[in-house]
């Protein structure tokens, strides 16, 4: 399995509250419980170490809507091996990473008002508007010597102010002082550029798949 996606598992179930996952051959099985996202399969390779015919296996035994697949190689090859029961996510993410040091805690502009907590191994970060309304808001699960950054969201109005490098800027100092030394995370296009001009680096394409069955197919 690869490491990165290993710490990225660890990590992710426990920001999302999810089952602890079940180790497969080929990756995880996640329960998750939720009536559009029951289970996610993620595949433990990344890029051309994750084959056809093993996807091909786990997408094929598959029956129940609700069911997502987290595959780690470009969208434009996995998608050739599943079948028309099969949702592609048409924004492609990414794993990313980061290498963790102390650095000087950010503070929040004038009128902004930030804050932090922790609960269950994992901490959150927002940041309030002067109107008391949400600006920005992440979090953070250290397991280690990694931690994952997860949900990382901006409102619309308070976009291109820094608030998204706030939050991140915070959660990775929180994280150092936790004792983790690399940051993990799973990134949309959108927060991409975002993460990259903070220092981080693509280690995979993500492709995410989820399984809605035809009526054909449901009869």
């Amino acid at each position: 399995m690869n490491e990165t996606v290993q710490a990225w598992v660890t990590g992710w179930v426990v920001s999302r509250g999810a089952a602890p996952p079940m180790p497969e051959p080929w990756g995880w099985t996640i329960d998750m419980g939720m009536r559009e996202h029951v289970t996610r399969h993620v595949f433990g390779a990344t890029g051309d170490g994750l084959d056809e015919t093993t996807v091909r296996k786990v997408a094929g035994a598959v029956t129940g809507h609700g069911v997502w697949l987290k595959a780690f190689r470009d969208p434009s090859v996995v998608s050739g091996w599943l079948g028309d029961d099969w949702w592609i996510d048409p924004e492609p993410g990414c794993l990313m990473t980061v290498p963790l040091a102390a650095g000087i805690a950010p503070a929040a502009p004038e009128g902004y008002r930030l804050r932090s907590w922790s609960r269950g191994g994992v901490t959150r970060v927002m940041v309030a508007a002067p109107d008391g309304s949400l600006a920005a808001r992440g979090q953070i699960t250290p397991t280690g010597e990694t931690a994952v950054v997860d949900q990382i969201e901006t409102a619309p109005r308070h976009r291109r102010k820094g608030m998204g490098s706030l939050v991140v800027r915070t959660l990775q100092d929180i994280a150092v002082r936790q004792g983790a030394r690399t940051g993990v995370l799973a990134g949309t296009p959108a927060g991409r550029g975002l993460y990259e001009a903070l220092g981080w680096t693509v280690v995979a394409p993500l492709t995410s798949a989820k399984y809605e069955p035809s009526a054909a197919t449901r009869t």
